[in-house]
């Protein structure tokens, strides 16, 4: 008699827990979706490849049963999906009001809990600033002259070599530009490889979040563990060895932390240094070989690029002189080629946000404290937006092209 009380108990109180789960509590009308399966909702899906340039399946499927706006569910957090352009306009416009920057937990333990997309206000600001003035105009005009050397001498390497895999070569030679101009990093004179730490780390990077030896992910913590020591070793090392003029990164974080104005701290300065290390070799050198692949395949495109580079090398006073700031500024058909390869490599799958209180958008309720992810892709490969959206035309950034 008991057992089967007991048992009827259980069964209802599981089938509440289910029902409550599937059914969240909303002073409103939640958009359409499915929350998925108790306590990973719908992760599995989320976290599935995608082989081809076309809006991700997990959130294509979504969009044609759901419409532009859904709910989901993803490593136990409920999430509303943006594919609206409205809505992501409101979402960025109404930053550090109704929205702030926030990533899941899986996100934070890859980046760390000091990095640049966990911070708010202030401290936001603060750093976002400080990136402005190592990488703004004037710092990219002294950079040009040493890009190009590097570039060329690589080019000349590789004309040599019987094949070259492109994305695995580009990205070590803009990571060694960047670890360079960041922290003076040099592999020929370092004994450990810092570079290889990032690779292990990007291999798991997107993968299921299961931390147990022999997983991506695990592998994935295990070389950001790895580069993160390597990383307070150069910037102990530097501690020691100050410089009297301020040549990279770390020159930079050793005089904020001796002015001690209690805004950088080492903790953050690490967590951004890795942060900034990765998104710049990696998401470049992809965009890179997509470039290259897509220039292949469009001799036209090609042809129009060549005789723009060809125009200004014409022109030149001085036919031996490196790449100026002004022939940089005036490759009109080359930032239409670039426009063109970002919009299509979708570098950024998605960008998450967390609503600040309710907020009431077309008809839907978004509830306080819920995610909030928008989706790239689905923009920049809408045939609603764009003709022919999956075709690569460089000619559809043209001023008055339509």
């Amino acid at each position: 008699m008991w057992a089967l009380f007991f048992g009827a108990l259980i069964i209802i109180s599981i089938t509440h827990w289910v029902h409550r789960w599937r059914n969240p509590r909303c002073n409103g009308t939640l958009p359409p979706g499915s929350m998925g399966l108790p306590l990973i909702g719908e992760t599995l899906q989320f976290f599935a490849p995608n082989t081809s340039f076309d809006t991700p399946p997990f959130v294509k499927e979504r969009m044609e049963r759901y419409g532009p706006i859904f709910r989901t569910n993803l490593v136990g957090r409920p999430v509303v999906v943006s594919t609206d352009p409205d809505l992501n306009y409101f979402i960025f416009q109404q930053e550090g009001q109704l929205f702030q920057s926030w990533y899941p937990d899986t996100f934070t333990e890859i980046f760390g809990r000091q990095n640049v997309g966990s911070l708010h206000g202030f401290v936001y600001k603060y750093l976002k600033n400080m990136m402005l003035n190592l990488f703004g105009p004037e710092s990219l005009k002294k950079m040009l002259p040493e890009v190009e050397q590097t570039t060329s001498k690589r080019l000349q390497l590789w004309s040599h070599q019987e094949s070259v895999e492109l994305k695995e070569t580009t990205a070590t030679m803009i990571f060694d530009l960047t670890a360079k101009k960041l922290i003076s990093y040099d592999q020929d004179n370092s004994s450990e490889n810092l570079r290889d730490n990032f690779v292990a780390f990007i291999h798991g990077l997107i993968s299921f979040p299961l931390d147990i030896p022999g997983t991506a992910y695990h592998e994935c913590l295990q070389g950001r563990k790895k580069a993160m020591r390597m990383l307070k070793n150069l910037l102990q090392e530097r501690r020691a060895n100050p410089r009297k003029y301020r040549s990279d990164f770390f020159d930079y974080v050793l005089e904020e932390l001796q002015e001690d104005r209690g805004i950088l701290t080492e903790a953050i300065a690490l967590d951004l240094m890795f942060v900034l290390l990765f998104a710049s070799f990696e998401t470049t050198s992809l965009a890179l070989t997509l470039a290259v692949k897509f220039l292949s395949d469009n001799p036209l495109v090609l042809k129009k690029l060549t005789e723009e580079h060809e125009g200004i090398l014409r022109n030149r006073v001085d036919s031996n002189s490196g790449l100026t700031w002004n022939e940089y500024k005036s490759m009109k058909f080359t930032f239409q080629v670039i426009n063109e390869t970002v919009r299509l490599a979708n570098i950024v799958p998605g960008i998450f946000r967390k609503a600040l209180r309710d907020i009431q958008f077309k008809g839907y309720t978004i509830p306080e404290g819920w995610a909030v992810m928008v989706c790239p892709p689905a923009v920049h490969l809408s045939p609603e937006k764009y003709e022919d959206p999956l075709a690569f035309n460089p000619w559809r950034w043209e001023v008055g092209f339509t």
